[in-house]
């Protein structure tokens, strides 16, 4: 079967042909390094992080390139607050992303390229922008695109031109003939961080830079640009005027984007102030407890924040975590003669048919909380063999190279072996009547996360 993506420059979903077979370049926009990563960030880092693994996960090589906007009015603006130069500012953000992302489980990108060390190929996709006749340069050294010359600009928007509005970092200049046109080359100002060019000292626009580091590091078509949604205007639509402009050729074949995250019903943002950084939030929760909520929905729709919301996931993300416990502990002591193969293989079935239908994260979660279903009922039946447990838990792990969610730990018997011990310590004091002993154990236990159920064939424990 082949994967299908659902292309936001087409409204629709299609068979997605790499351009490469057997490869896919990926480029996906990245943050504005000024501040700490929040749930929003988090949501779109740990989205294409999905997308990635699955491509990996289904045979593809894949190059994936995430950028970091290190020069920019607001790292400036914080720059001078703090009286410190602004790379010092954005390298110091950069190293608490990666220590962030590192924590959310997520495979690094392949390249992550700043704007500041990529102004050689900026400095010349603006003058390939110029030379073709989409660009002009103004007295004071910065450089404007002309949307005149564009017959369908809002082709992602879906919006004709007259009609678009600003969504706030395309500004008002008396210099620019049209007031939809946008700097690719911003004249510096008095004491500003700036670099040499052809129409003067400046610094790039904000979408300049995607477009020339799509370029320089994976070439004038890629397959997959992504991005949060609300990147759509004007920051994507400007990265594909530009391209075409400069080169000749589209920019991507297959354009995703990501919902947003919503606090009480408004947009995530540092803007707005109703954001939530991660390093907060994983305080209180585990990255597998992050990672399962934000895979927990379809990734195009919008993602309501809360405390209970993320609660609610972590009660449903031990479930599964108690079936991957109790399937390793059965597995060293399994009676029954079920392999329960035709019933793993649907499994595998199931989550990759939905995967592969514009990587339905929410759909391949269900396929493995129903095999979770029917080896929990296998095993309180002891109908389950050794061979099925083994081969469920193999399982559980193949999928997780994707959604990366099992235990940090799962790799280990020790906690196994060791509540086993404690389990059969406690079992001789309930044959020896020493019932007060035997309730203190089960009681510690409880207060370490530990939950003992008694039944007619032993104990069993999972994690609460």
């Amino acid at each position: 079967m082949a994967i299908k993506v659902y292309n936001s420059l087409s409204n629709q979903k299609e068979d997605f042909i790499p351009l490469k077979e057997g490869e896919v370049m990926m480029y996906v926009c990245g943050v504005t390094v000024y501040d700490d990563i929040h749930i929003g960030h988090a949501r779109s880092i740990i989205v294409f992080d999905m997308v990635a693994r699955y491509l990996r996960y289904r045979g593809f090589k894949v190059t994936h390139v995430t950028n970091f906007t290190d020069v920019d009015d607001k790292i400036i603006n914080r720059a001078n607050e703090e009286g410190v130069p602004p790379l010092e500012l954005s390298a110091r953000y950069i190293q608490r992303y990666f220590h962030e992302v590192d924590a959310l489980g997520v495979r690094r990108a392949d390249i992550y390229p700043k704007a500041s060390e990529s102004m050689d190929s900026i400095v010349k996709m603006v003058e390939q922008i110029i030379e073709r006749g989409y660009g002009y340069s103004t007295p004071d050294g910065s450089v404007y695109f002309s949307v005149d010359r564009i017959q369908d600009y809002g082709r992602l928007t879906k919006q004709k031109l007259e009609d678009m509005v600003s969504s706030g970092r395309v500004t008002l200049d008396e210099q620019k003939r049209n007031p939809m046109d946008f700097a690719v080359w911003k004249a510096a100002k008095p004491g500003e961080i700036a670099w040499e060019s052809p129409w003067g000292v400046g610094r790039p626009g904000w979408h300049i830079e995607c477009s020339a580091m799509i370029r320089e590091h994976l070439g004038d078509l890629i397959d997959i640009h992504g991005g949060g949604n609300d990147l759509i205007f004007p920051h994507h639509e400007n990265e594909i005027l530009q391209t075409e402009a400069a080169v000749g050729t589209s920019l991507a074949r297959y354009w995703m984007h990501n919902g947003m995250v919503q606090f009480k019903d408004e947009k995530m943002s540092k803007s707005l102030g109703n954001f939530f950084r991660v390093r907060d939030v994983l305080e209180k929760h585990s990255r597998q407890t992050l990672r399962f909520y934000m895979l927990n929905t379809h990734y195009r729709g919008p993602l309501g924040y809360s405390e209970e919301a993320l609660q609610e996931a972590e009660s449903s993300l031990k479930r599964l975590w108690n079936n991957y416990r109790e399937l390793q502990a059965y597995s060293r002591q399994a009676t029954g003669g079920e392999h329960m193969s035709e019933v793993l293989e649907r499994c595998r079935q199931d989550f990759t048919e939905q995967m592969d239908d514009d990587f339905n994260s929410r759909g391949a979660l269900s396929a493995i909380f129903q095999m979770v279903r029917e080896t929990n009922s296998a095993m309180a039946e002891s109908r389950l063999s050794a061979e099925g447990a083994a081969a469920a838990i193999s399982l559980l792990e193949e999928l997780d190279q994707v959604l990366a969610i099992l235990p940090d730990d799962k790799g280990s018997d020790d906690v196994d072996i060791l509540m086993e011990v404690i389990i059969g310590i406690r079992e001789e004091l309930r044959r020896g009547k020493q019932y007060q002993a035997a309730d203190l154990i089960r009681d510690r236990l409880k207060d370490a996360g530990f939950q003992l159920e008694d039944s007619g064939k032993g104990a069993k424990w999972k994690r609460v």
